[in-house]
């Protein structure tokens, strides 16, 4: 018996993963209730590769799974895992830079231009990317 992993149709592969990459926009909780009904959750970036791949296919902004929303600071992914590699833009996370109009900026967003990573107000709306494990079947 052979066994194939694959993805659901709209969803693309990258290595063991498959990726959903949003049409509409939606507040980072919003856009990570749409993942979760759909067995997945909001991007979790491993790589640089992963990283580079998931900007081939944007042209605008795009919700990541990462957040400080528990601990000012203490930046998380989704999936629990504390964050060790990055791809922070100059002088990012910055909470908005002590600037009231950008408020708490506490979920992160992927740059399309250069890949690099920014803190904005979770609220903000805007694309987003899911990312569920590849499926085995026969």
């Amino acid at each position: 018996m052979m066994w194939k992993t694959g993805c659901p149709e709209k969803w693309i592969r990258f290595s063991s993963s498959c990726y959903f990459f949003s049409g509409e926009s939606k507040s980072w909780d919003e856009a990570r209730e749409f993942c979760r009904a759909r067995g997945a959750d909001l991007v979790v970036i491993n790589t640089e590769g992963e990283n580079t791949f998931l900007v081939t296919f944007r042209d605008q902004p795009v919700w990541i799974g990462l957040t400080d929303k528990v601990h000012e600071g203490t930046w998380k992914w989704v999936d629990g895992s504390p964050l060790t590699l990055t791809f922070w833009g100059d002088d990012q996370p910055d909470d908005g830079g002590g600037i009231q109009a950008y408020g708490e900026e506490d979920c992160v967003q992927i740059r399309y231009t250069s890949g690099s990573w920014n803190d904005v107000a979770c609220k903000m709306s805007q694309k987003w990317i899911c990312e569920k494990e590849a499926t085995l079947f026969v």
